[in-house]
């Protein structure tokens, strides 16, 4: 499969990286790096793919381009556009051409990740009773030196969408019943560090999310009716640990079995296999997952503009 990459920012020299020989050229407005300035400078009949790697506000006008030409298309998340209407003419497009239009969340891809959606979903487990996440990064200073990345709800839609996008990994479809508990602008114009949170759903959810970690990290816990399970860390930022712990009635200390990877991150090469098997099979394209997360990101993102004061 020929592979165009469209942005070359650390996102887009990622995607070059794991496409390898696949790689049909880069397109970028100002990296000297690039052959092309405009996807439509490519000429159509050079590459059957597309990796794009751009900020928000370009992402639909680009993949009408390519998926009203029949090219496949994997977008860096969230996939952002300014109406659910807009998702659904992107959806629409690639069924009548017959190419994929795949949104990359590449932490689905995490061994430990896979790990826990396999526990939830043996039951194992038992009731589900709630499930805390924590996504923090210390990239507080270059996100407010950026022109576009320091705006709107901030921290919110860039690492909340992963939060979101997980949670729907390991219990399938959710309920819009997330509100925002505080948005705060510690050091930023936008908010820097936000909790979510849904107490009346089930399982119950609290996400946290910030740029004023310093030391990137992710942590997660769930806890159930016959035991617990957590996550610590990332391949990225390793060693990384699953723990499951089984509970003892009527109380005790539980057993405990821990796994700890130290290695590379995957997730970068094992979704780009995803995406070609995705082409290569012609799998049809449903962005229903990509329409919820819209909807449910841009009624948080205006909560939690209101409660950070963003004028």
């Amino acid at each position: 499969m020929r592979t165009v990459i469209v942005g070359f920012g650390v996102q887009g020299r990622k995607r070059l990286r794991f496409a390898g020989a696949d790689a049909a050229g880069v397109v970028d407005p100002v990296a000297s790096e690039a052959e092309f300035r405009d996807i439509r400078q490519v000429p159509l009949e050079s590459y059957d793919a597309a990796l794009l790697c751009v900020p928000d506000e370009p992402k639909v006008e680009i993949l009408s381009y390519l998926l009203d030409h029949g090219k496949h298309a994997m977008v860096e998340k969230p996939l952002h556009a300014s109406s659910e209407a807009e998702l659904h003419r992107l959806e629409a497009a690639a069924r009548r051409t017959g190419v994929v239009c795949y949104t990359a969340y590449n932490h689905r891809f995490e061994p430990h990740y896979v790990r826990m959606r396999d526990l939830l979903t043996s039951g194992e487990l038992g009731r589900i009773y709630r499930c805390r996440m924590f996504y923090g990064n210390g990239t507080a200073r270059p996100v407010r030196d950026s022109a576009w990345r320091d705006t709107g709800a901030g921290v919110l839609p860039d690492l909340g969408s992963h939060l979101l996008d997980t949670a729907r990994f390991w219990f399938g479809d959710l309920d819009d019943d997330f509100h925002v508990v505080s948005a705060s602008r510690f050091e930023n114009r936008a908010p820097d560090h936000v909790v979510v949170a849904a107490p009346d759903s089930k399982p119950q959810f609290e996400f946290e999310m910030t740029l004023l970690s310093w030391r990137n990290h992710f942590t997660c816990d769930i806890f159930a009716e016959r035991g617990s399970a957590h996550i610590e860390s990332l391949c990225k930022w390793g060693p990384t640990t699953f723990t499951r712990r089984t509970r003892i009635l009527p109380s005790g200390r539980p057993p405990e079995e821990s796994v700890t990877l130290t290695q590379d991150d995957p997730t970068w090469e094992l979704e780009y296999a995803h995406f070609k098997m995705l082409c290569a099979a012609k799998a049809g394209t449903d962005l229903g997952h990509d329409i919820w997360l819209l909807k449910t990101l841009n009624r948080l993102s205006d909560e939690a503009v209101r409660r950070a004061g963003v004028s």
